[in-house]
């Protein structure tokens, strides 16, 4: 486990794939800086991480997929957005859209990461968004602009870096059985409303990092990966608290956190295919300059405090959830009470 913890993966992910990453982050966050709305800047780059999911190697489905990804993310907020006046409606809210989004993407045969994570995020954000309709279509608004621009530096990306277009592409998807993906995207969106309900209930004061950080645990692929990436996660976070309360201590100015979230994206890029560890370290600094207002980083021993705790219930109830996910008997168990449940039906309609 330890050797795993430091081991350093090779991969073939070329360094302007970050490079992308960071100008389709940074172009919103810049434009919000200088036009004076630094917050609505953010909002859009956190959507404009869409631009992650252009994985294919043929430009027509590199381009479908984005803009439909793109879709999904104003599905996600105008969802958070909605439906955040209440605690109890929005985990559950949350939780019914975590299960159709792992149902949808595995049937779109999209569940290589980062999988139905960012959907996930921009929703439990937009949720914990003060409620109020009449900013409802202006922070769509906002939101489509980030992912305009991914879509819009995507396309320019892939005419440059793509000298063929691919008639044919294999996708690799390990099939399953359709029960089997209805109960794994029932167990995940289960965990991930529970883990907002949990935030609720502690009554935290950003309840959507405990969502967030069990999505990312719930990312792994067999149980061990999944405890192995929530203890990954809560090495690097704290690591990471670290890092970002010894730059907040300095009084960066918000120019200075603008430029910090670019080359910040950049490295995360380039580390979180090789050791997920140290990227989560990076994640951890990232996430805290776009998510945090500018009052809340003034005052970071308070904040980085929260969101240790933050992150280690949600990267708990993860590491849980995994172990549901993919556990054996307990799929069993709900395959035949499901098969019952038909066959009563079925009954029950004859007579």
């Amino acid at each position: 486990m330890l050797k795993q913890l430091l081991e350093f993966k090779k991969t073939d992910r070329k360094w302007h794939m970050a490079l992308l990453a960071s100008l389709c982050v940074g172009i919103p966050v810049l434009a919000g800086y200088f036009t004076g709305h630094m917050q609505e800047g953010k909002l859009a780059s956190m959507t404009a991480l869409v631009i992650l999911y252009i994985q294919s190697q043929s430009i027509v489905r590199r381009m479908v997929v984005l803009m439909a990804c793109s879709f999904g993310m104003l599905v996600s907020i105008a969802v958070g957005l909605l439906f955040g006046f209440n605690p109890y409606v929005a985990s559950l809210v949350l939780g019914l859209f975590a299960f159709a989004v792992h149902l949808v993407l595995y049937y779109l045969k999209m569940m290589r990461p980062p999988g139905n994570f960012f959907f996930i995020l921009v929703a439990s954000v937009a949720l914990a968004m003060p409620h109020n309709l009449a900013t409802v279509p202006y922070n769509i608004g906002l939101a489509g602009i980030g992912t305009m621009i991914s879509c819009l530096l995507g396309l320019v990306y892939s005419l440059i870096t793509l000298r063929k277009t691919q008639a044919h592409e294999e996708v690799l998807v390990l099939s399953k059985p359709p029960h089997v993906n209805f109960i794994e995207s029932l167990t995940f969106g289960f965990f991930v409303g529970l883990s907002l309900l949990v935030a609720y209930l502690l009554k935290l004061d950003k309840p959507y990092w405990v969502p967030t950080s069990c999505a990312a645990v719930m990312q792994g692929v067999s149980i061990r990966h999944i405890w192995q990436r929530s203890a990954q996660r809560v090495l690097g976070t704290f690591i990471g608290l670290g890092l970002t309360w010894a730059i907040l201590l300095l009084k960066p100015s918000i120019l200075a956190i603008a430029v910090g979230i670019i080359l910040l994206q950049f490295v995360v890029e380039m580390l979180v295919v090789r050791n997920y560890a140290v990227a989560a370290v990076f994640i951890t600094v990232l996430t805290i300059f776009l998510a945090e207002t500018g009052t809340a980083l003034s005052d970071p021993t308070p904040l980085i405090r929260a969101r240790f705790y933050d992150i280690l219930i949600g990267s708990t109830i993860g590491a849980l959830g995994g172990w549901a996910l993919y556990n054996e008997k307990l799929h069993y168990l709900t395959a035949r009470q499901i098969r019952k449940t038909k066959i009563a039906v079925a009954r029950r309609k004859r007579n």
